[in-house]
């Protein structure tokens, strides 16, 4: 009915938006640096983190190591336009190749995006030729990461 409170999950006020970007930014902040970047109490700002987490909008922390660039330093993104309804069987044999990192559904001209890192051209160029060869992609495009940035450590 008009006017109601949506159902389903809750809304991310500012305050919860701001320490999900921070946490992003860096995912070992102390909980004491976080407040004092938020203007919020310790307690607050543990409180906040366990309700997101237990709400499901943070689903955990990870780290990328300097290995984890240097052991597959050339990298792609390879979008894919799948035939049919083979979109799962074909994730599921993406994902089987050591050389992709992540697969991703979206929208638009494309079905998937894979995350690809290899240990050289030659390893992406191989993995490419698999990945066009598997039943029911019927088109792909790559695009080498040439550079990557992420959001200073600390605030």
């Amino acid at each position: 009915m008009w006017g109601e409170a949506p159902h389903g999950p809750e809304r991310l006020d500012t305050t919860d938006q701001r320490l999900i970007a921070a946490l992003r930014r860096d995912g070992r902040a102390a909980v004491s640096d976080l407040a004092g970047h938020l203007g919020l109490s310790r307690a607050t700002v543990r409180a906040r983190i366990e309700r997101l987490m237990n709400r499901g909008e943070i689903s955990g922390f990870t780290v990328i190591t300097r290995t984890d660039i240097a052991t597959a330093p050339v990298r792609g993104l390879m979008m894919l336009a799948i035939d049919g309804r083979q979109t799962e069987k074909i994730v599921t044999r993406l994902l089987g190749l050591p050389p992709v990192q992540a697969v991703h559904t979206t929208n638009g001209q494309w079905d998937l995006i894979a995350e690809i890192g290899a240990r050289s051209l030659a390893e992406l160029d191989e993995t490419l030729l698999q990945i066009r060869r598997l039943e029911g992609v019927s088109r792909t495009e790559t695009n080498l990461q040439l550079s990557s940035r992420r959001p200073a450590a600390r605030f």
